[in-house]
């Protein structure tokens, strides 16, 4: 499989992720739409679309003209062409504005390690399979998911966000939280100015080191249950 990457912040790649693809000889393309770089004309070439996060909005076109283009190019692949999907975080949100839905600031920013549950259709289904009804995950967002695009799934969910993860057809599935970190990511979306702003805001003065302790002690089993979605992914979105 060849992946086409579609990045807003050049330090929040794909993370461990990355390792995962290298071990099974799978490739990936990282386009940094943040730095300049131009979409491709077409999905030619790719087997699937990933969208990250990033520390922009999806409703920030005048400052980032890409967002527009970047929309069209989601719902194109997604809807037109059936290409799988993966989008995490800023991505998620992206793939509900393209396919019809609604994003707009959370009423309670989410920052930390927190619990998110699933759903009865995310219990039940493929993307989830083998993981807890509630698992903890890595949250860092100020924006959510405020109206569904028609025929979307909601697979897990929590009291200050209730869209956490979704389903859109058979082959597009977001999470708004993170459980592909690994050791650096946090120290490194530490650095962004957004990021380090909404931290400081919910967890206070100095909170960037207990955050990394938090993370570092559930590294393991971030990992683990990484490996596990990702393996689902590839289940799911297969073609039959």
């Amino acid at each position: 499989m060849h992946i086409l990457v579609l990045q807003h912040e050049r330090v929040e790649h794909p993370a461990v992720f990355r390792k995962f693809l290298r071990e099974d000889g799978h490739t990936w393309d990282a386009i940094e739409l943040d730095e300049g770089e131009a979409l491709p004309e077409s999905m030619d070439g790719y087997d699937a679309l990933w969208v990250l996060g990033g520390p922009m909005d999806t409703w920030q076109e005048d400052l980032h003209p890409w967002l527009k283009d970047e929309k069209v190019f989601i719902r194109d692949a997604v809807e037109g062409q059936g290409i799988p999907f993966l989008g995490l975080c800023l991505g998620h949100q992206l793939l509900a504005e393209a396919l019809g839905g609604a994003v707009g600031p959370s009423k309670t920013p989410e920052i930390g390690v927190l619990d998110v549950q699933l759903t009865e259709a995310g219990a039940s289904g493929v993307f989830f399979d083998g993981l807890p009804e509630v698992f903890q995950c890595l949250q860092w967002h100020s924006a959510e998911v405020t109206e569904l695009p028609e025929g979307a799934q909601v697979l897990a969910t929590s009291p200050a966000c209730p869209v956490q993860a979704m389903k859109w057809g058979t082959r597009a599935y977001s999470m708004q939280f993170h459980i592909e970190i690994e050791h650096d990511t946090v120290e490194a979306w530490g650095e962004i100015p957004e990021y380090a702003g909404a931290l400081e805001k919910a967890l206070g003065k100095g909170a960037l080191g207990s955050f990394q302790e938090d993370c570092a002690k559930r590294m393991d089993r971030f990992n683990e249950m990484a490996e596990r979605i990702y393996i689902n992914w590839l289940q799911a979105t297969a073609r039959t």
